[in-house]
């Protein structure tokens, strides 16, 4: 069993790398970069390249250790990042940057010509009503509401650097970078962190605060690529070098974040309109991307859910003539029940990196508890009275099982297996945080975006297939379980 399950993560870790000529391009979960995570896959594309996207991967320590793992290619990074979170070395530049790189086999090119700095931004009104000019009035300005990105809540050049080098005694509240500027709209929050090329910034009239005591370096925009990426697309690439500015980049950022354009289709038009690529057809319709991803979905948990029957099952029929030690395996099946599904997923990019395979373990784990627990219920359930009397008309153990046992246990079983189906459905929206797609895709772009209409796009369809699977569970209980056997 356990063999077969090994085999089969072993061949979706491999399966994606097949192809030397594909380039994997990640991306962190915020709408820049995702278009710059575009603007490299489209420009590759267009010279014959297979792109294999993995984008909205996590924060930066996240898509950094993807990076160094071999996961993905290359993605679109920031110098002020590099050196102040990943590298741990503030001030870091030139070629001892390079150096400092060459060392883990990395390297920082093809700049972008723009820099997105951090800043922290206020409500215009509030600005002009508590005459806030710089980040050093916050001392000052009494009980603020502060709501910080979860990311620069614990980034070195974050929060805990902002406190420490400006003496700020107010304790935030971390939340999703997307929601932060509809809670100052709502007046809910007072002070936010930002992207100096946030396209929402004069959509919801925000000022920046004058970073006075200069904490926070320069962050310039460019590609972080592993340094035995060929040479052939690394000198493609660099024709994205100097390409943007500040305000193209504002305006770009804006047209995905205020106006719902997707990502793709900024990133293809903005590179025709430079002369860089030949025009291209139109991105996939809403349909398409509906339908692709809830058959990658359905991929992951129908894999999750066999395997967990193919484990699970079994192994409830070995333990069950021993109560002892079947409840020891549930207590065991519980505890990975009470592990956070983001930290599962966590745990698991070590060992499997990202992709499917990752997802697949993490919903087969999340599966076992309930297919376990409800096919012991089912057996223990069986009346003791008809095993005397299978066992005074000569069945053999194995004969008492699968003639007594497992029928009389079937309802248990597929109520178990259901749940677990549910169950399954729902957690692989999370999958795609590290990278195996799915209908939790439209959702996480969606967040990051502020796009209602890409979180409905994932969620609607996740819910319909919920919905389908508890049809399917009542059909197959009808056509296997007798009606007088059937759970209520």
């Amino acid at each position: 069993m356990m063999r077969l399950a090994i085999a089969l993560f072993v061949f979706l870790r491999l399966v994606p790398y097949a192809h030397s000529q594909t380039i994997a391009v990640g991306s962190k979960p915020y709408g820049e970069g995702y278009l710059l995570a575009e603007l490299i896959a489209v420009l590759l594309e267009d010279r014959g390249y297979t792109v294999e996207r993995r984008l909205g991967l996590g924060g930066s320590a996240v898509t950094f250790a993807a990076l160094k793992a071999g996961e993905i290619d290359l993605y679109p990074e920031y110098s002020g990042t590099i050196t102040s979170v990943l590298l741990v070395s503030p001030g870091l530049a030139g070629a001892r940057l390079d150096a400092a790189l060459a060392e883990q086999g990395l390297v920082f090119e093809t700049r972008f010509g723009f820099e997105n700095n951090y800043a922290l931004v206020v409500p215009r009104a509030l600005t002009a009503e508590l005459q806030l000019t710089k980040i050093s009035d916050l001392r000052e300005a009494g009980e603020l509401r502060l709501g910080f990105s979860h990311e620069f809540m614990n980034r070195e050049d974050g929060w805990p650097a902002l406190q420490a080098r400006y003496g700020l005694e107010q304790q935030p509240i971390a939340l999703e970078h997307a929601l932060a500027y509809r809670a100052l709209d709502r007046g809910r929050l007072d002070v936010t962190d930002a992207y100096t090329t946030d396209g929402d910034l004069v959509l919801y009239e925000l000022e920046f605060l004058e970073d006075d005591l200069e904490l926070f370096p320069s962050y310039e925009a460019g590609i972080l690529a592993r340094a035995d990426l060929p040479v052939e697309p690394r000198e493609i690439l660099r024709e994205l070098s100097d390409q943007l500015d500040e305000p193209t980049m504002q305006r770009l950022n804006q047209r995905i974040s205020s106006e719902g354009e997707a990502p793709a289709a900024v990133a293809a038009e903005f590179l025709e309109s430079q002369g860089l690529i030949a025009p291209v057809s139109k991105a996939s319709s809403r349909r398409s991307r509906i339908g692709h991803n809830t058959l990658v979905h359905l991929r992951l948990t129908a894999l999750a859910l066999v395997l967990a029957c193919i484990v699970a099952i079994p192994l409830a029929l070995l333990v069950s003539r021993a109560p002892r030690v079947a409840q020891a395996v549930q207590y065991v099946a519980g505890l990975i029940q009470t592990i956070p599904a983001l930290a599962l997923l966590a745990l698991l990019i070590p060992l499997l990196g990202l992709g499917e395979a990752t997802a697949i373990l993490a919903l087969f784990l999340y599966s076992l508890l309930p297919i376990l627990r409800n096919t012991l219920t089912g057996l223990f359930s069986v009346d003791p009275l008809l095993r005397e009397v299978a066992t005074g008309m000569g069945l053999t153990p194995a004969q008492q099982t699968l003639r007594i046992e497992l029928p009389l246990a079937m309802p248990m079983i597929l109520a178990g297996i259901r749940t677990a189906a549910v169950i399954s459905i729902g957690t692989a929206t999370l999958a795609a945080f590290v990278g195996a797609g799915g209908l939790g895709q439209p959702i996480i772009t969606g967040l990051s975006l502020n796009d209602n209409r890409l979180i409905l796009e994932g969620a609607i369809p996740a819910a319909a297939l919920a919905v389908v699977v508890e049809f399917l569970f009542e059909a197959l209980e009808r056509r296997l379980v007798p009606a007088h056997l059937r759970v209520r």
